[in-house]
């Protein structure tokens, strides 16, 4: 008989980019839906592995926003955003992630066309992110799209009040809804979002009577990004709320000055390259 070990022993090294995961459970779209009314949905943007592994255990969504625009690539708005772009970074915060749900959005010109052009520009996302859904901009022009695209088992968070997209109509970034015609289709625009099958609706810039009205009116999430804190959850830029850049806007809280800790760092860095006190003998290599 044999007396070796049928124990089987792992190595549980793993490299910077692939952590062993911590057993978690991701979130689907029906449990997200089914929060509605109950406690507030935490979404944050994600673009890359790393982040995505520091923000997932905290957070029910992770958005792969097309403000990727400006956070990684420079650019003025999001209009430039490609879907090569958002194919990418989907699939990179989709590996950094176990438990939040991974949403992506469409870049602008993917899916305003045609029901079948958001399709097939969905689905491509879909495949190659591994994602649980797809976020579009508007309100009831992009109701019928919506339904297509629910009926054809592609999961869609809405996005009305403030859309990014449509930077260039509304010429600017100001908040939405201040007479009483604009709010009231704002309010008309969340309510076909959410009858056209959307499983939650971001409602971005709005006063805040326009988003709690929404919130009433509506039965599927609300996520509040300068709205009010009455929506079923919120969201923010990573970037914006962990102090990365030096302009923001006023509904954003920093929660830390990382470009002050990252600024700080280079300097010492810096320093000490310049002064060939980095690196010492512990590390470096002995010859």
């Amino acid at each position: 008989m044999s007396t070796t070990s049928k124990t089987l022993t792992f190595d549980t090294s793993t490299s910077r980019a692939n952590p062993t995961p911590q057993p978690m459970k991701r979130l689907t779209v029906p449990r997200i839906r089914q929060r509605k009314g109950g406690e507030p949905l935490v979404m944050l943007t994600a673009y890359t592995v790393r982040m995505a592994q520091l923000l997932d255990p905290h957070c029910d969504m992770l958005l792969v926003g097309d403000s990727l625009a400006q956070v990684i690539y420079g650019l003025p708005h999001t209009v430039g955003v490609t879907m090569e772009m958002m194919a990418l970074h989907g699939a990179a915060v989709v590996r950094g992630s176990y438990h939040a749900a991974v949403i992506v959005d469409m870049p602008f010109g993917s899916y305003e066309g045609s029901p079948q052009q958001a399709f097939d520009n969905a689905a491509r996302l879909l495949k190659e992110t591994g994602a649980a859904a797809v976020k579009v901009e508007g309100g009831k022009v992009l109701a019928p799209t919506i339904e297509f695209l629910t009926q054809r088992g592609i999961p869609v968070m809405g996005h009305v009040g403030l859309t990014p997209q449509a930077v260039n109509i509304l010429g600017g970034y100001g908040v939405r809804g201040k007479s009483e015609e604009e709010a009231r289709s704002i309010v008309e625009d969340a309510v076909a979002v959410a009858q056209a099958g959307a499983f939650s609706i971001v409602i971005e810039g709005v006063l805040e009577s326009i988003a709690i009205e929404i919130t009433n009116k509506v039965d599927c999430p609300t996520i509040g990004i300068g709205a009010s804190a009455q929506c079923d959850g919120q969201v923010l830029v990573t970037d914006d709320m962990l102090g990365m850049f030096d302009r923001v806007p006023k509904f954003v809280k920093r929660y830390q000055d990382m470009a002050g800790v990252v600024s700080g760092a280079v300097k010492d860095y810096a320093d000490e390259v310049r002064s060939r006190s980095f690196p010492t003998e512990d590390q470096t290599y002995a010859g």
